[in-house]
This record gives structure tokens, C-alpha cells and sequence, in this order.
């Protein structure tokens, strides 16, 4: 995809402070420190459109950006940092499971996980909250370059046991090198219009803007 506008838009709590349902919307979701601010940024081809921080936990709102002016991209707030307050923990479940459950313009989120660790309780909820609400997920496992290539499948088959998802389903993806930047992109793309999902595979594949 050729990203030619990415704008923030809007943080927020809850549905009053929403931006209108006008568009489709993709959403980012995982831990503290698994990578999504430097995701985001690596696919939008931008050096700090999403804040990325040393210190875990920083993002407790949802931020909404325009991207193109033809769909939102969505940063959830992170969980899972133990020095958070605990209000701030408490509020996280609601928050995001509100937003999952009422936004209908919502096509799909993607799920990060760090491939150094193994998905824990706070993982499971989201993924059985996305279930439950029927919300077309895109799992990708973030830092791949944190190990090397022959320790690579172990640890994915580890996640993928942890969280019952076929290993199949998972991409991989590394902001250090931008391994899986078009592949992840493509899930994407299909995620936001379906209907291309079964396009002529001749036709030329959309570039980035590098």
C-alpha cells in the first residue's frame, strides 16, 4: 500500500470521544514493549507518527490516526506492564472490550507477539474477546531479529501452542529490517476489502513508498 496521508486524529476512553464510523478501521493490540509503536511506524513509513518510549505502558488510550483518508488505524493500549497503577489496569479491560464490542466499522485487529515470550493470561483474554465478538484477527509475532533463524520455528510453535492458533496463521515481523512488511501488509489490505482477497493474481501487487 502506498501510504500517501497518516494524520492523528483523535485519543479516547470510551465511545463519546470516538471519531464518526465513516470508514473501515484496523486496529493494533499486544502487550507493553512487544513492538506495536515501532510497527505502526515502520508500515505508515514514518519516524514517530506513534510515540514510541524506553518505559513500558506508555499508551492508555486509544489513538485513532487517518491514514489515506480512506481508513483508520487504531493503537489499542497496552497491558501486561507490573508497574502500571492499578487503575490503570483495571480501566484496560473495560476499555478495550467496549471498543471491540460496539464499533462496526471495526474490519480487523492485529495482534502482536513477541517472540521471546510466551503468551500469558492478559493474551488469552484478548484473543477469546475477539472470538467472542467474531472480529477477523491478524496475529503477527514482532522482534524476530531479537533471535536467530534456526531458533525461529521453536519459539513460534511455542506461541502457537500457547494461544491454540495453527502456526500457519501467524506472520512474523521485524521494524529492525521490515521482514514481513509486505506480507503483513497484504493481510491488511485484504482484511480492509475482503472482496480483493480473490483478485486475478497476475495483476501487479500495490508497492510501498520506499
Amino acid at each position: 500500500m502506498k501510504i500517501r496521508s497518516a494524520e492523528y486524529l483523535i485519543s479516547a476512553t470510551g465511545p463519546k470521544n470516538y471519531p464518526p464510523e465513516s470508514v473501515p478501521e484496523i486496529a493494533f493490540a499486544g502487550r507493553s514493549n512487544v513492538g506495536k509503536s515501532s510497527m505502526i511506524n515502520t508500515l505508515l513509513n514514518r519516524r514517530s507518527l506513534v510515540r514510541t518510549s524506553s518505559t513500558p505502558g506508555r499508551t492508555q488510550m486509544l489513538n485513532f490516526f487517518d491514514i489515506n483518508g480512506t481508513f483508520l488505524l487504531v493503537d489499542l493500549p497496552g497491558y501486561g506492564f507490573a508497574k502500571v497503577p492499578v487503575g490503570v489496569k483495571k480501566a484496560w479491560g473495560p476499555m478495550v472490550r467496549t471498543f471491540l464490542q460496539t464499533r462496526t466499522t471495526l474490519a480487523a485487529v492485529v495482534m502482536l507477539f513477541d517472540i521471546r515470550r510466551v503468551p500469558r493470561a492478559e493474551d488469552l483474554q484478548l484473543l477469546d474477546w475477539l472470538e467472542e465478538f467474531g472480529i477477523p484477527t491478524i496475529p503477527v509475532v514482532t522482534k524476530i531479529d531479537k533471535v536467530s533463524r534456526n531458533q525461529r520455528a521453536a519459539h513460534l510453535r511455542a506461541i502457537a501452542e500457547a494461544t491454540g492458533l495453527d502456526l500457519e496463521v501467524f506472520s512474523t515481523f521485524s521494524s529492525l529490517n521490515r521482514e514481513g512488511f509486505d506480507d503483513l501488509w497484504e493481510r491488511i489490505e485484504v482484511a480492509l476489502d475482503p472482496s480483493d482477497e480473490d483478485a486475478d493474481p497476475e495483476e501487479e501487487p500495490a508497492g510501498d513508498d520506499d
